[in-house]
């Protein structure tokens, strides 16, 4: 099977679309891992994603009658683009299904390149369902975004550009990301054929992670829920023909937190200038969790900068969750004294560090609970910090990894509402388009009322919202199910001590 591969990627036909993008050394995240790190700047390719490749080598395979018929795929973004640029230089139309929550650069996008963009469904499994449909009523050509061996062929290219750019040295790991697994099936079957003493890293983020659910059952598997952070490898499903290389070959597979790709997206500005969408910082994220884990220095290390897709309104987002990703920022809760002076107190109690953020409202007249966000510059500053806090007599709730407190409490000014009576605490993610939020008021406001509520939208596929549902304890069971029937993402985060700390 790798043989075959490698034939089929030495024979690629992408080079009059893509460009053979440069292998940059990552200076200054290099010095600070003390590793050799190398960036494949797939970003910078004409559609400023890796999918042109692919989308241009299957598209180039086709006959005459397939072109003429016209094109058609679903794609949550950047293939929607690699097959519209493709269709463009080949004279083809091309018509393009994207999910309704696929961001707005990435359809603008399609569209400016002449695609035909139909928006259907919340997902892409929605989208291809209905593209699929549509290709068997017009006869179109269908062009799966990876799962098809001319577009692993195409995505291979990267490797062959990388052992050619890198020439004669020693490269210790390729870290690669995966959605569907056409850039990891391509370019694992090019390294494990030719230099298979290179470790070869697959790296999904948590919730989307169908390659090592695919793995751990020895089989395909469908994911129920794929969160949409990482739009671009945002995949129920592991292909079935990347599986086929990726289940023997692949050496482990790696998965990462959303706080985390934030933190990677920094790293990468930093040493490029570059933005990376969340898709495109994935493998660097899975980097760094890699040399955390083996400790390892004076290695050389490969990563692929996927694409750079990004809204400019998701800016803001990743900027707040890079500091906690990187370890630079500790959230506490701490209960301080109700009296004059206690806040100048704790503050000496902290020494010189920024504080980030302070919120507080007067509750009671013994007690005040304060959120309060410091900068720190590891984990282990925070756990020494935490640990001190403690000793000098302050109740402390560490609330750094708590999504609650990351996502809502820092933004809202609490406090505790006691007409609120049954007040249960939810987390959601509402689907960004028109009418999310009515249907949720429709499905819920008849039967419960709402005593707590908190919109944020990071520019993202979804906004997330904090609810404070008042629920007898008699109704829990249809109110679950109302839920189940609403179809929202949700968390019950009644028994979170950020809500009891601050809001209940």
């Amino acid at each position: 099977m790798l043989e075959h591969y490698v034939k089929k990627i030495l024979n690629a036909k992408v080079y009059a679309a893509a460009i053979e993008s440069p292998l940059d050394i990552a200076t200054t995240l290099s010095r600070r891992l003390g590793n050799q790190i190398l960036i494949k700047r797939e970003d910078l390719q004409p559609v400023f994603s890796f999918k042109i490749r692919g989308a241009y080598n299957i598209m180039a395979q086709l006959s005459d009658a397939q072109r003429a018929a016209g094109v058609i795929c679903a794609s949550a973004g950047n293939h929607a683009q690699g097959v519209a640029q493709a269709a463009k230089l080949m004279g083809v139309k091309a018509t393009i299904v994207m999910p309704l929550t696929t961001p707005d650069i990435k359809v603008s996008s399609v569209r400016a390149r002449g695609g035909k963009v139909i928006l259907h469904g919340d997902s892409f499994e929605q989208a291809l369902l209905f593209a699929n449909n549509l290709q068997q009523e017009k006869g179109y050509t269908f062009l799966h975004p990876y799962d098809h061996p001319d577009v692993i062929a195409g995505q291979g290219t990267i490797a062959r550009e990388i052992l050619h750019q890198y020439g004669p040295g020693e490269i210790d790991a390729i870290f690669i990301p995966v959605g569907g697994g056409g850039l990891a099936a391509g370019i694992t079957a090019y390294i494990k054929y030719l230099r298979p003493e290179i470790r070869v890293v697959a790296v999904e983020y948590e919730e989307s992670a169908c390659l090592a659910s695919a793995i751990k059952a020895g089989k395909r598997t469908t994911l129920k829920e794929v969160g949409l952070f990482a739009d671009g490898i945002a995949v129920a499903q592991i292909g079935k023909e990347t599986f086929k290389v990726l289940k023997d070959h692949v050496d482990e597979v790696i998965t990462v937190s959303a706080d985390e790709i934030c933190a990677a997206i920094k790293d990468i500005f930093d040493d490029t200038r570059s933005v990376a969408e969340p898709a495109g910082a994935t493998s660097v994220a899975g980097m760094k969790k890699y040399v955390a884990r083996e400790g390892c220095s004076g290695k050389t290390l490969v990563t692929i900068c996927s694409g750079a897709n990004m809204n400019f309104d998701r800016l803001r987002y990743v900027a707040e969750r890079s500091e906690v990703g990187e370890h630079r920022e500790a959230i506490f809760a701490v209960t301080i004294p109700e009296k004059p002076g206690s806040f100048k107190r704790f503050i000496s109690h902290i020494g010189k560090r920024s504080v980030t953020e302070f919120n507080y409202r007067y509750n009671n007249e013994r007690d005040a609970q304060i959120f309060v966000g410091l900068k720190i510059t590891s984990d282990a500053e925070r756990i020494e910090l935490l640990a001190r806090l403690i000793e000098d007599g302050y109740t402390v709730l560490d609330l750094t990894q708590n999504e609650v407190a990351k996502g809502h409490v820092r933004h809202m000014v609490g406090g505790h509402a006691p007409l609120a009576t049954d007040e249960r605490l939810y987390r959601f993610e509402f689907p960004e388009r028109p009418g999310a939020l009515l249907k949720f008021l429709t499905a819920l406001g008849g039967h419960w009322n709402i005593s707590l509520f908190h919109y944020r939208n990071h520019g993202a596929a979804y906004g997330r919202v904090l609810a404070g549902v008042q629920v007898p304890k008699a109704d829990l069971k249809a109110f679950r199910l109302k839920l189940d029937e609403l179809g929202y993402r949700y968390w019950d985060e009644s028994d979170n001590p950020v809500y009891a700390a601050f809001l209940g």
